[in-house]
């Protein structure tokens, strides 16, 4: 199949080459044309807008930054929207505003074009390894349609409901991810100034009711001091401020969320905004004078 990909940074690159890997056809377009090169060198054709890839490829998946990112690459000048006819799928595994998101599903059925919003999860090691835990809103025959594509990029795919269910999701996953992070730093904060063994602290506690990926994985990366991003701060400052934003519009209250997102936003603030999200730590120690 003929497949498009634009945006090509720390989780889209090892997802196109993946593509590529499975057989696929590829145009890809990124804004930094360098970043390009990888697929190139594999064998993707690269193009100089989103138009001409959409142009040339039956489904076309776009994973940017945030939703005027999305926005602009499907519907401004030169974008996706231009070189889309009917019956070709947009796939969208950005995470953004799921109310923008159905906006945009409804303005791409305008022209016959059909939309799935599929968000992911798992980091550069999950897009690298092809096992990202996806989670798809749309209509679920296109969702059919499209599943060859997914699997390749992910061993956990989920059709999840309507448009903008996928980003739904994704924000769920996105609070408990945050507010975990935070434990795990806070934790191994309380570990270290206790004057204990960090390592056995965390050899004991990830095998207990603590456990979790993220005490594992990224617990571990405090250990050694590794503050280089599988998700950067900065977006996952994002992720909770979309979040919040959702939160509000149901009425809820989001004590944890707004606690975490100001301390994820404060970080980024700090220059922080580049590492991964286990750096956290460094704003206590930068703060603290450490």
């Amino acid at each position: 199949m003929s497949v498009g990909f634009i945006g090509l940074g720390i989780m889209g690159k090892p997802m196109a080459l993946n593509l590529l890997r499975a057989g696929h056809s590829l145009a890809v377009y990124n804004r930094t044309r360098e970043k390009c090169r990888p697929l190139e060198e594999a064998g993707a054709e690269v193009k100089d807008t989103p138009a001409e890839v959409a142009m040339v490829s039956e489904v076309v998946i776009v994973i940017v930054t945030d939703t005027p990112d999305v926005e602009s690459v499907l519907f401004g000048p030169d974008g996706v929207s231009e070189g889309l006819s009917p019956g070709k799928v947009l796939i969208d595994m950005s995470t953004i505003s799921p109310d923008r998101t159905v906006e945009f599903a409804h303005r791409l059925q305008e022209i016959g074009v059909e939309m799935l919003d599929a968000p992911v999860s798992g980091g550069e090691r999950g897009a690298k390894e092809g096992s990202l835990t996806i989670m798809v809103g749309g209509n679920e025959a296109v969702y059919n349609s499209c599943l060859p594509i997914l699997q390749v990029m992910g061993k956990n795919v989920t059709h999840v409901g309507r448009n903008g269910d996928g980003q739904r999701v994704k924000l769920v996953n996105q609070v408990i991810c945050g507010l975990n992070i935070l434990a795990v730093v806070e934790g191994m904060r309380l570990a270290r100034e206790s004057g204990l063994d960090t390592k056995i602290v965390h050899q004991v506690v990830s095998t207990g009711a603590a456990g979790s990926w993220m005490l594992s994985n990224l617990g571990r990366a405090i250990l050694s001091e590794d503050y280089s991003p599988g998700f950067k701060i900065a977006l996952q400052s994002k992720d909770l401020r979309l979040a919040i934003e959702s939160m509000h519009a149901l009425e809820m209250d989001a004590p944890g969320t707004e606690l975490t997102h100001s301390l994820f936003k404060r970080a980024s603030e700090s220059g922080l905004g580049e590492l991964g999200t286990q750096g956290l730590l460094r704003l206590f120690e930068d703060e603290e004078g450490q």
